[in-house]
């Protein structure tokens, strides 16, 4: 059982997650990150790749003798969000922090890469640890695929850290299910078209505000008419902009939202309707719209017998009592993992670090976003384990 080493190798988890979360980056550049994880791989003596498209990186532990394929992946990127933990380990960067977790996802795949490394002779077969980008706008996995991340893999695992099913599952908890787990993401946008004039003649003009409240209204139909009330839809307005002067019609008026799924039919469907509603209620005022989908991610859907196999995995680690299995509904946040799944058989985890007296129970995304660093161990362990188990039984 490899992974019991990894407790030793707490200390060194939450030093790496606390250089980390000094140094968040955005996007798919993401250079002092890349330089921090490669620096940690050559200590290692762990061989890898580095993408010429971005800043991911894949490294490769080979074992002793040949074998399956088993993917393991951390995202690396952060969130452009001012941070105001007061941690004495705060982001340098300016309006830029890691809010979601992903400086702990890094540092607990490499705390298992050394502990995997550490065993690769005695391992049957190969392990992939992707070190992935963008995430936060769902541009990095597609570019893992296209680089051939998961090529000839069996299995990809995945696990994120945090509140995201429940700030009220006690840190320390894993819950691993089968089937969806999360929603699709994608991002809608309605650019209204009318003709500006002044707000005293309005007969004048064509008034893309009135035309983006309708808008507005028809599309909250969408999920209430349009689909059987025990399909989890949403249809979200994020953003409306329009106009300079208050006694002046603009000329164009802009919104922008998403959309989530559990399935890819529903997925398309919402995306298909938005255009079609949007359009025919601006044509009715006389208007028009340009309308285009920003596609995020698809569902993130479990393997059912990957899913099983990584609880009992984790099962090893923690407990039967802390891993669980079942969750009344998946949540409707979106991972861009879900590239991965459409690929080869895999499971995506959850990790609860939620911890009231340490005040790690808040929301992701938030500016005092903080994890229990107890668990990052039991990350690392998660990981050795299945792939240990995955390989070599």
């Amino acid at each position: 059982m490899f992974w019991t080493e990894c407790k030793e190798l707490q200390d060194t988890l939450v030093a790496m997650r606390r250089d980390l979360h000094q140094i968040p980056e955005l996007g798919k550049d993401l250079p002092k990150t890349r330089e921090y994880v490669v620096k940690k791989l050559e200590e290692y003596g762990i061989p890898y790749t580095l993408s010429d498209k971005d800043s991911g990186i894949i490294a490769v532990i080979n074992g002793g003798k040949p074998g399956k394929v088993v993917a393991l992946r951390a995202d690396m990127d952060a969130l452009p969000i001012q941070e105001e933990t007061g941690l004495e380990f705060s982001s340098k960067h300016a309006g830029c922090m890691h809010a979601c977790g992903h400086d702990t996802h890094t540092s607990m795949l490499l705390g298992a890469a050394k502990v995997l490394n550490e065993h690769k002779d005695e391992l049957n077969g190969e392990v992939r640890f992707l070190f992935q980008t963008a995430e936060e706008t769902s541009k990095g996995a597609p570019i893992m695929v296209e680089n051939g991340a998961v090529k000839g893999a069996c299995a990809v695992f995945g696990t994120h850290i945090g509140t995201i099913i429940s700030k009220d599952i006690p840190a320390g908890t894993f819950i691993i299910c089968p089937g969806p787990i999360m929603a699709s993401f994608d991002r809608f946008i309605i650019k209204v078209k009318g003709i500006g004039c002044h707000g005293s003649t309005p007969e004048k003009g064509i008034d893309p505000v009135n035309i983006a409240a309708h808008i507005v209204i028809a599309l909250e139909a969408i999920n209430a008419r349009e689909f059987n009330a025990n399909v989890p839809v949403v249809i979200t307005i994020g953003k409306i902009c329009g106009g300079a002067a208050y006694n002046a019609i603009p000329s164009e008026v802009l919104i922008e939202g998403t959309t989530r799924a559990l399935n890819e039919e529903v997925r398309q469907k919402l995306a298909r309707r938005i255009g079609e509603i949007s359009r025919c209620t601006a044509e009715a005022f006389g208007g028009s719209v340009e309308f285009e989908m920003d596609w995020g991610a698809p569902p993130v859907v479990n393997n059912d017998e990957m899913a099983a196999f990584a609880a009992a995995c984790a099962k090893e680690v923690v407990g039967d009592s802390m891993v669980i299995t079942e969750v009344e509904h998946p949540n409707m946040g979106g991972e861009d993992f879900a590239y991965y799944l459409n690929e080869v058989p895999g499971a995506f985890m959850f990790l609860s670090s939620a911890n009231p007296a340490k005040g790690t129970d808040v929301a992701h995304h938030n500016p005092k976003f903080n994890v229990d660093e107890d668990v990052f161990w039991m990350g690392s362990a998660a990981f050795v384990n299945i792939a240990e188990k995955f390989l070599n039984n």
